[in-house]
């Protein structure tokens, strides 16, 4: 089986030649090219280079137009810090608690700021790709994109002081992300990962999750479904707890889970025709043996052979300075064929 036929099986719940493994690795393909973490989140075609380059190396099943969390508050006028080795950080936010919305259009994915970068990302890897592994784009959620627009503490205190101001910082972020998404998916991508941090209960409340942020989820999953996309991926990183009930009804076809999240928790949700993603832990990747990745990898492909719809992953990003040797051990375990040997040879 190609890569992307073994996960639209399992998106099917079907049968697989063996289990998809997706590492979330975006600064650490640069970091493997020997170029600067500055050069591939500035540059759509270092970008491409450096995944398809790390996609030989290490034989998992996805592609990543990903460069850092700030693209859209960027091309909306934010200032960033730039630096070599680490990605860039927000200086200045665009909105502040007092912003006017009706002075701010939905940036043009074509000409605003990096967002062209992504879409010539993309382009490069579908046409180097074709139709063998998923090309997946990137955009924030709506709760995080305000967080990012406004910033954290601002964006929280608006949520409180004027719930009707928020709300409307919401539907924009959330049209943002359609107009973005839908772009990426024209420029190649089958699928854009909706990566929404900020919507964990490590940040708001279930009952937020439930009224605010879900009915946006649900819009930009289905404009996607409208522009062509193949599925539909949530990531909400950190502890879910009560939204993990919710999961089937975001709309989302993968929903990421962090190594937060017992995995026996996502299985007691296992009535919902949703393909799960996770869980190993991010820092594990820099500081673990491949022993250590190897195993828990095993169990977790234990744990959902019965059940299907599991992608082996990470529970977020892997590090830029992950050992490449763990990587190469979540990627065997995914194999059917005995995994000690096989870490040995990438």
């Amino acid at each position: 089986m190609k890569s992307l036929e073994r996960i639209q099986a399992t998106l099917r719940f079907e049968h697989a030649d063996r289990l998809p493994v997706i590492a979330q690795v975006f600064g650490h393909t640069a970091v493997m090219a020997g170029k600067t973490i500055r050069d591939y989140v500035t540059s759509g075609s270092e970008l491409a280079d450096c995944q398809i380059r790390a996609l030989q190396r290490y034989g998992y099943d996805a592609v990543f137009a990903v460069m850092d969390v700030n693209i859209e508050t960027e091309a909306m006028g934010s200032r960033l810090v730039y630096r070599s080795h680490d990605y860039p950080y927000v200086l200045e936010h665009v909105f502040s608690k007092t912003a006017n919305l009706d002075a701010f259009s939905i940036p043009d994915p074509s000409s605003a700021g990096r967002m062209p970068e992504i879409l010539e990302a993309l382009r490069i890897m579908r046409r180097e790709t074709g139709d063998e592994v998923l090309v997946v784009g990137c955009v924030l959620g709506p709760m995080t994109l305000a967080t990012q627009l406004a910033g954290m503490e601002e964006a929280l205190y608006l949520e409180i002081d004027d719930p009707a101001s928020f709300e409307r910082l919401l539907d924009f972020s959330a049209r943002v992300a359609v107009g973005f998404g839908a772009a990426q998916v024209e420029a190649g991508a089958h699928t854009v990962l909706v990566f929404d941090p900020s919507a964990s209960m490590a940040v708001i409340p279930a009952s937020f999750f439930r009224e605010f942020e879900l009915p946006r989820l649900n819009k930009i999953f289905k404009a996607f479904q409208a522009a062509g996309a193949s599925a539909g991926w949530l990531h909400i990183a950190g502890p879910l707890g009560p939204v993990l009930a919710l999961s089937g009804q975001t709309g989302a076809d993968i929903f990421n889970f962090d190594y937060c999240v017992d995995p026996n928790d996502v299985l007691a949700q296992s009535g919902a025709r949703l393909c799960f993603n996770g869980n190993i832990k991010s820092l594990d990747f820099e500081t673990a043996q491949p022993e250590d990745i190897l195993k828990e990898s095993v169990r977790l492909r234990g744990l959902f052979s019965s059940r299907g719809g599991f992608i082996l992953s990470s529970g977020c990003e892997i590090p830029p300075g992950s050992k490449p040797e763990n990587i190469a051990a979540l990627v065997s375990a995914g194999r059917e064929s005995t995994a000690e040997t096989q870490i040995t040879k990438i």
